[in-house]
């Protein structure tokens, strides 16, 4: 008789049933990057390039004479090669590795140990130094060329990474690496402070140790190259301030409207100063403005509503246009990076606590902080940062121009420093 085979079937099913009922070692899963946030940060680095090499280097060419347009983009080229070497080398490091209240540590030098993801981040740390890379790029061109028309661009290029480490580093530790002004509550979401205010003031002191021009070499030889390069500074702040953000988020596309907001306000602002006081509206006084309401604005990005913003890169502007002819009488300053990102940053962080304020549109203060004390801090951010700036910077020009000079002879300085550039001493290191 056939037997039976159902009744197998309980016995051959309990090792299956036992093996599923038996606890089991969970799989590790390793936390990934988003790649819509990583490719955000990859492309809001490439905007803050675009305006510190084409935009800055058009800037700087349009406002020097004839032939001192190829110096000051040789120069400023010389500077974003060494400011990103050296940041690879060890300003990252000292700026964002665990360090203490006055400087960062050692851990990532040479970019060693970078995490595959940064802590707190959707993005792996590489693409988290890239944009902080092009941050300081950005300010080290703006501070170089308070010098063009007379500055060697081989002194630049051996100044700008002293800089960085003497100047930039610091101050960005301080403000955004966890050091000491962020403890007493300075608050800087794009680099008002950080970039427009430690550039602004870092010219100042560099244009003073140099000297003013020859006479007769003053005259800017092609305004709409200026104008082309401040455009292009325009488009390429939506990256630092978006980036900011550090993801394709909400925060990020409030922070853009709101810094072009600011930039437009400035424009128009500045047109109508110049309307109102001098009869005309010049198209350099639009950009001029643009940038003016740009400096002012990183500061507050995401922090203030559009209306804020608005005001902040108008009154800015204002201030910057109403004080524009004072620094031209202590410093040659062509493009005028005191003025439109040293005060133009100045005023945009010290109107940020205003305007935060939710009553005017604003995210508020964080709890325990109070209208006076976020005065009060800002203050003492802008007075530290700026002091700072023009220190450091006279240390670091002294230190090269001890192996280096920094003006060109007064030869070159007459047949325009362009000759120079068409030889085998390109960048002149005499």
């Amino acid at each position: 008789m056939k037997q039976p085979v159902f009744p197998m079937r309980p016995l051959i099913a309990l090792p299956f049933a036992m093996a599923l009922l038996t606890p089991q070692a969970a799989f590790a899963q390793d936390i990934a990057a988003d790649s819509g946030d990583t490719a955000w940060m990859m492309l809001c680095a490439m905007l803050v390039l675009l305006a510190a090499l084409p935009g800055v280097a058009l800037r700087l060419a349009g406002a020097a004479s004839v032939r001192n347009a190829l110096s000051a983009v040789a120069g400023n080229m010389g500077v974003a090669a060494s400011v990103s070497l050296a940041w690879a080398m060890a300003g990252y490091s000292l700026v964002y590795a665990a360090g203490d209240a006055w400087l960062g540590g050692i851990g990532n030098l040479m970019l060693a140990h970078l995490a595959a993801l940064r802590d707190g981040m959707t993005v792996p740390e590489s693409a988290f130094v890239l944009f902080q890379m092009s941050l300081a790029l950005f300010a080290a061109c703006l501070a170089g060329g308070a010098v063009v028309g007379r500055g060697r661009a081989g002194w630049l290029t051996l100044f700008a990474p002293l800089w960085l480490l003497l100047v930039y580093v610091p101050i960005a530790h301080w403000t955004w690496g966890g050091g000491w002004l962020a403890n007493v509550g300075v608050m800087d979401f794009a680099g008002g402070l950080v970039v427009h205010v430690c550039a602004g003031f870092s010219a100042l002191s560099l244009g003073l140790i140099a000297g003013k021009r020859a006479p007769g070499k003053t005259d800017a030889h092609a305004p709409l190259l200026g104008m082309a390069g401040g455009a292009l500074i325009w488009l390429g702040s939506a990256g630092s301030i978006g980036g900011w953000a550090l993801g394709a988020t909400d925060d990020a596309a409030t922070a853009i409207l709101n810094g072009h907001f600011a930039a437009c306000a400035g424009a128009l602002g500045w047109i109508a100063l110049d309307r109102l006081l001098g009869g005309r509206a010049t198209a350099t006084g639009a950009v001029a403005g643009a940038l003016a309401g740009i400096a002012a604005g990183a500061a507050s990005a995401a922090l203030v509503g559009a209306g804020g913003a608005m005001l902040i890169g108008a009154v800015a502007a204002a201030i910057c246009r109403g004080i524009g002819g004072v620094p031209g009488r202590l410093t040659d300053d062509p493009a005028r990076i005191f003025v439109l990102h040293g005060i133009g940053g100045v005023a945009g962080v010290l109107l940020l606590p205003v305007f935060v304020l939710p009553v005017l549109g604003g995210v508020g203060f964080e709890s325990g902080i109070g209208l006076g004390g976020a005065l009060l801090s800002q203050a003492i951010g802008v007075i530290v940062v700026a002091l700072w700036s023009m220190a450091g910077t006279a240390i670091a020009a002294f230190l090269i121009s001890m192996a280096l000079p920094l003006r060109a002879s007064p030869e070159d300085e007459e047949n325009g420093l362009d000759a120079a550039l068409h030889g085998e001493q390109a960048w002149d290191f005499r």
